[in-house]
């Protein structure tokens, strides 16, 4: 049974940081490329970053600077480090798993972790 367990989410001024972490179980995790999607409320589910499962990262223009992704293979787990956050990166963000290398749509994604929400304050 596949579970990805999303953490580090919270409440965060606009300029703050946060780092989120996503821990992989029931996976072979190094054949996995590894994404981030965030949805606000009213809004479709968009993209974030992928990282694939030789570390190659991609990033939506809108976080490009600010967001980093990385994962630990032998923890089996990703992260994404957000720094000098703004208000209108409020959203619940989520950690997925794609059964390619390389993957940075919504459809390209099997399994979803239950999300964890952060909050940015102007």
């Amino acid at each position: 049974q596949v579970q990805l367990v999303e953490s580090g989410g919270g409440l965060v001024q606009a300029g703050g940081s946060l780092r989120l972490s996503c821990a992989a179980s029931g996976l072979s995790f190094t054949k996995n490329a590894m994404g981030w999607f965030r949805q606000a409320p009213g809004k479709e589910r968009e993209f974030v970053a992928a990282i694939s499962w030789s570390g190659t990262n991609t990033y939506t223009d809108s976080v490009k600077g600010r967001f980093t992704a990385s994962r630990d293979n032998a923890k089996s787990t990703v992260y994404l480090r957000m720094n000098r956050l703004k208000p209108e990166d409020t959203a619940v963000y989520y950690c997925a798993a794609s059964g390619i290398s390389f993957a940075t749509t919504v459809h390209e994604y099997g399994y979803w972790g239950q999300g964890t929400q952060v909050t940015v304050s102007s």
